[in-house]
C-alpha cells in the first residue's frame, strides 16, 4: 500500500521546472542552466546556475542534495551538502559541484546535476545552563563506538 506524499505549494520563476522522476521520489531534479559546457577537473569545483528562483512557504526549507548516479558513476558531489535554501531567499538556486573523481567531468545545459528536497523546519529556543544532563556516552566523539 503506497502512502500519498503531502504536497506544498512552491512558486517558481525560471526556464526549467524541477521534475520528480518517480512517484515516491523525495527529491526533484535540478538542471544546469548554462550557455556553454562546463568541465570540472578532478579535485576542483564549479558553481552551476540552475536558472530558477523559488518562493518557499514559511516554515519550510529546501535542501540541495547530490544525485547518487553522479556520485557513484563519476565521483561528482556537492561541496556544501546539503545546501540549505531558506524560505526568505529569492535569488537564483546554484549548485556547487565538486569533482571527487579521477577524470574531468563535462556538464551540458539541461543536465540533471542535483536534487531538491523540501522539509518542514523547527527553530530552537536556547536556554543557557551551567551543566548538561549526564549520559552514558558523555564526551565520546568520532569513532568512539568502534568501526
Amino acid at each position: 500500500m503506497k502512502t500519498k506524499i503531502p504536497k506544498i505549494k512552491v512558486k517558481i520563476k525560471g526556464k526549467f521546472i524541477p521534475q520528480y522522476q518517480s512517484e515516491q521520489a523525495a527529491g526533484c531534479d535540478l538542471c544546469a542552466f548554462i550557455d556553454k559546457d562546463v568541465v570540472i577537473r578532478p579535485q576542483e569545483y564549479y558553481t552551476i546556475p540552475t536558472g530558477i528562483r523559488v518562493e518557499i512557504p514559511d516554515g519550510y526549507e529546501a535542501q540541495v542534495r547530490p544525485r547518487s548516479g553522479l556520485a557513484t558513476n563519476y565521483g561528482i558531489g556537492i561541496l556544501n551538502t546539503p545546501g540549505t535554501i531558506d524560505a526568505d531567499y529569492r535569488g537564483e538556486i546554484k549548485v556547487i559541484l565538486f569533482n571527487f573523481g579521477k577524470k574531468p567531468f563535462r556538464i551540458k545545459n539541461r543536465d540533471r546535476i542535483a536534487q531538491l528536497v523540501f522539509n518542514k523546519i523547527e527553530r530552537a529556543s536556547f536556554k543557557l545552563v551551567e551543566n548538561l544532563e549526564r549520559t552514558k556516552r558523555q564526551n565520546g566523539g568520532f569513532g568512539h563506538t568502534g568501526k
